[in-house]
């Protein structure tokens, strides 16, 4: 723990903050409901700071969106499809998300558990039930309604695509998830933009992604769209089945890709991810990073994140004894070894001074 809080504090001093524009670009991190307490059994490399938690716990939800909020997230991008338990969890996200006055929007899992896609009647009937109980929620309020990223509409026809957008829109900003200029070409006509969800992207090795992003905001900007690129954390699947990994640098890979997103001109950046596990993307704090990735999104949106208190949900049993003593006394040494720091960089910057 203090190596890692060393590694980060190295790293804020050799990343200064950001200048924040006068219009800064709103950022949301996709945001996953699905979690059991059995569901941390399995392919994981590490656990939430807040315990093994259950996606239906109101008090860890509530605790999730006062850390982004103070990360300077502006919203949660929140996983969907219409299940009896999803619908319960979604509209408990909502109630803290008004009590808390913290934007959501939706991505819709248009694709099943195989990847493939799910009956139209399905994804029709999914849709209007949240356009009918939350069009008109203030949760949902972004620039006057719903924005709803459909994932997966690569694997849906147009005339599939164009069914739905007729029964949705223009109640919601229905947005595509295509890969790549030909695909969202395919659909532009019958949706309002897209989000690409680009999770394994490696900014060391695939240096034409800035270009990709570019032609892709080009694209849907020129439809009057609108464009949510995508800034990861790092990736790796390999519990899964996946062989990709991306490492994640001690946020070196969070800060470069939030770069090339910015750099697309988007109208939203789609942080990726605040709790995507089995990809092992995920943002908030946990047992192995602590707040350490916060922290630069913190940074990167130009607010002060200071971890307070204890992370622990009473209904939820912390990862390991005194997890949370030894995330303070490392947060101690952290501010200490920052100061020293800056200490010493001010008598070596003296004495240069007194040799010229």
């Amino acid at each position: 723990m203090i190596v890692a809080l060393a590694l980060a504090c190295s790293v804020a001093l050799a990343h200064p903050r950001p200048a924040v524009s006068a219009k800064p670009i709103p950022a949301f991190a996709y945001y996953y409901i699905w979690y059991q307490p059995t569901s941390w059994d399995r392919a994981k490399a590490t656990y939430p700071a807040l315990g093994r938690y259950s996606s239906s716990d109101p008090k860890v939800i509530r605790q999730q969106i006062e850390l982004a909020k103070r990360a300077g997230l502006s919203g949660f991008i929140v996983s969907w499809k219409s299940t009896r338990r999803l619908n319960k969890r979604l509209a408990r996200v909502v109630r803290i998300a008004n009590e808390e006055h913290f934007k959501l929007a939706l991505i819709y899992e248009g694709l099943d558990f195989k990847r493939n896609p799910l009956p139209v009647g399905r994804v029709e009937s999914d849709l209007v039930y949240f356009l009918h109980r939350y069009g008109r929620n203030p949760a949902f309020d972004v620039d006057g309604k719903p924005i709803v990223v459909w994932s997966g509409t690569w694997r849906f026809s147009r005339g599939a695509i164009a069914a739905v957008s007729r029964l949705v829109r223009p109640g919601v900003l229905l947005l595509a998830s295509e890969k790549s200029v030909t695909g969202y070409r395919r659909v532009r006509d019958v949706v309002d933009g897209d989000a690409y969800y680009w999770s394994s992207v490696n900014p060391q090795v695939d240096r034409w992604a800035g270009l990709k992003l570019d032609e892709m905001s080009r694209a849907v900007h020129a439809r009057g769209g609108l464009w949510v690129a995508p800034a990861a954390a790092g990736f790796d699947a390999r519990q899964i089945g996946g062989r990709r990994i991306v490492p994640r640098l001690d946020g070196g890979t969070l800060r470069a890709e939030w770069s090339t997103a910015l750099a697309s001109s988007p109208d939203l950046i789609g942080v990726i991810s605040w709790n995507e596990y089995s990809e092992n993307s995920e943002i908030e704090p946990t047992v192995a990073f602590g707040t350490r990735y916060l922290s630069t999104v913190a940074d990167l949106t130009g607010k002060d994140f200071v971890f307070r208190g204890n992370f622990d949900s009473s209904s939820t049993p912390a990862n390991g004894p005194g997890y949370t003593t030894e995330l303070l006394v490392g947060g101690l040494v952290l501010l200490l070894a920052c100061l020293a720091a800056v200490a010493w960089r001010r008598v070596v910057g003296r004495a240069i001074e007194r040799a010229q």
